[in-house]
């Protein structure tokens, strides 16, 4: 009987290091597809390549980084046709454009259409199309100051496909789009593009993201949630413990700490995307329902949910400053940014979870409310202060 079991676990054993040796054959074969070095590709071939990636650039008052923005650009060796789209820019943004980037396609608007209209104008440009520099798919935009779009029924459902022959019949297989205050790191687009081409269910990628300093930048995120609610309104460190930052609770994903290898995420931050031309096609651009923030996370919804895979690839490297427009107007952006929030949740989370989400919201605008008199009180912020942040956390709790 004692032989008997020691036969048993002789043989247990050996399955055991049998499938350990299996899995780690396959770890080894994934991380090797899913690494793609870019000597693996065939870089002169794709810089010769007939086809051309479009690129898209909104800017609104950010000239100098735009211009910083275009020269990194011409380091790249594959054939870019690019389209800077100017929201109506009351700096020098559009003339410095024509005057040093002649090879620029350039779009001065006499108003500002926000960030999805605007980019989905510049991918129109692309496309070939022209006419009406609006929107084709909803209304038009207010005439005041006011940065809200109309009220309307969400439109990528019944958006037009857009199509990828361009007016110089070249083939535009692929779409970047950029930020004006990013800078490209030699290589990166090709980085990208290699990826991309490598793997054919995925259809987006971005970069890495650094800081000015050269320090990592978050760009990498999980769909919302309600954990992410509250820990928006509650930040880890002041309320809640600070390991809470870096964790899937945050929408944050650990590889992106912790190595080099590509991964797969839910969205990455707007400030770099590439998005494959077929994807596009069948998907359709950004819903112009949106004038500021999370359009991008409702575009990779729907790339989601019609198959498509979306990565990070930490070889593209890309330097983001990061706010340059929107600080412009910083109260105005924070109403903006938790509208669109809210906005995405009532498209696409049951009732109970927006429901959920708003009452975190004005938990968390009541405890800031608190701390605004707080430091009104100890003389930090003066009365004029005061009286603007009660009144965009007044906005913000009624959403």
């Amino acid at each position: 009987m004692r032989d008997w079991r020691l036969e048993q676990k002789r043989k247990l054993h050996a399955q055991l290091l049998s499938c350990s040796a299996s899995l780690r054959l396959c770890v080894k074969v994934w991380l090797y597809l899913a690494s793609a070095p870019l000597s693996r590709y065939n870089l002169p071939a794709m810089a010769a390549s007939s086809s051309i990636l479009g690129v898209v650039i909104v800017s609104f008052n950010t000239s100098a980084l735009l211009r910083d923005c275009l020269n990194s650009l011409r380091t790249c060796t594959l054939s870019l046709r690019i389209v800077v789209v100017d929201n109506n820019s009351a700096d020098d943004s559009a003339p410095m454009v024509r005057a040093c980037f002649p090879e620029v396609e350039l779009l001065a608007l006499h108003e500002n259409l926000g960030f999805a209209a605007a980019n989905n104008l510049g991918m129109r440009q692309l496309c070939g199309e022209t006419g009406d520099p609006r929107p084709e798919t909803g209304d038009r935009r207010p005439e005041t100051g006011d940065p809200r779009p109309e009220t309307r029924d969400p439109r990528p459902e019944n958006q037009e496909p857009l199509p990828l022959v361009t007016r110089h019949s070249s083939l535009v297989t692929h779409v970047l789009l950029l930020n004006p205050d990013t800078v490209v790191h030699s290589g990166a687009i090709e980085a990208l593009v290699a990826f991309l081409e490598a793997h054919p269910r995925v259809g987006m990628v971005g970069p890495r993201l650094l800081n000015p300093d050269g320090t990592l930048q978050a760009a990498a995120f999980r769909f919302p949630s309600l954990s992410m609610s509250l820990l928006e309104v509650f930040p880890p460190g002041e309320v809640l413990p600070g390991r809470f930052y870096n964790s899937w609770w945050h929408g944050r994903y650990p590889q992106e700490q912790a190595g080099e290898l590509p991964f797969p995420i839910d969205h990455p931050l707007g400030a770099c995307m590439l998005v494959r031309g077929t994807a596009l096609a069948e998907v359709g651009g950004f819903d112009e329902s949106y004038f500021m923030y999370s359009e991008e996370v409702e575009w990779c919804w729907r790339l989601r949910q019609a198959g498509w895979a979306i990565w990070q690839v930490p070889q593209a490297r890309v330097t983001h400053v990061g706010g340059a427009a929107t600080r412009q107007f910083r109260r105005r952006m924070l109403v903006e940014l938790h509208r669109s929030r809210v906005h995405f949740m009532r498209q696409h989370y049951s009732p109970l979870t927006l429901a959920m989400h708003r009452a975190i919201t004005r938990a968390g605008m009541l405890r800031a409310a608190l701390l605004a008199w707080r430091d009104y009180g100890l003389g930090r912020v003066g009365l004029e202060e005061l009286r603007l942040r009660l009144l965009a956390y007044g906005e913000i709790m009624s959403l």
